[in-house]
C-alpha cells in the first residue's frame, strides 16, 4: 500500500473510531444520569407513519410534565411533551411499541424532551452499545495500525 494512502486510509479510521467511541460513552453517560436523576412517568407511544405509510421503529411518546416551581433555571413547561426515547432503535418495531401502549419513562425536568426508556423497558440496549464500541475500537485500532505502517 502507498503510503500516502495508507496515511490518510490510518487517519479516517482512527478519526472515524475515535469519535464514534466518544460519541458511544456520551450517549450511555446521559442516559445512565436521566435514568438516575430523572423523573420517572409513563408515556403513552403515539401513531405517526413515515412517508411511506409505515410506523417508524422509534416510538413516538407523549406524557405530562408539571410545571417547575421555584428552580432557577429551569423550563417552567406545563402540559404534553412528545418527544422519541435515546438509545437504540430496532429495526422494527416492537409489539410493545404498538401505537396506544403505555411505556414507562424517566425524563430530564430541565429538559423535558430528554427521554429515556426506563431500565426494565430496555430489552438488549447494553449488546447494541457493545457492539458500537467494538466498531469504534475496531476502526481505531485499523487506523493505528495503518499509521503505524506507514510511519515505520
Amino acid at each position: 500500500m502507498d503510503t500516502t494512502t495508507a496515511m490518510v486510509g490510518g487517519s479516517v479510521l482512527a478519526l472515524f473510531g475515535g469519535v464514534l467511541l466518544l460519541w458511544c460513552a456520551a450517549e450511555v453517560s446521559l442516559r445512565l444520569r436521566v435514568r438516575r436523576r430523572g423523573t420517572p412517568t409513563v408515556a403513552t407511544v403515539v401513531a405517526k407513519d413515515d412517508v411511506h405509510g409505515r410506523l417508524d421503529s422509534a416510538p413516538l411518546l407523549s406524557f405530562s410534565v408539571p410545571p417547575s416551581v421555584g428552580e432557577p433555571g429551569a423550563f417552567g413547561i406545563a402540559g404534553l411533551v412528545i418527544a422519541r426515547p435515546r438509545g437504540h432503535t430496532p429495526l422494527r418495531r416492537p409489539d410493545r411499541f404498538a401505537p396506544g401502549a403505555s411505556v414507562r419513562i424517566c425524563y430530564d425536568p430541565r429538559h423535558p424532551s430528554r427521554v429515556v426508556l426506563a431500565a426494565e423497558e430496555v430489552g438488549r440496549a447494553v449488546v447494541v452499545d457493545l457492539l458500537w464500541s467494538v466498531l469504534g475500537m475496531g476502526c481505531l485500532a485499523a487506523g493505528a495500525g495503518l499509521l503505524a505502517a506507514a510511519g515505520g
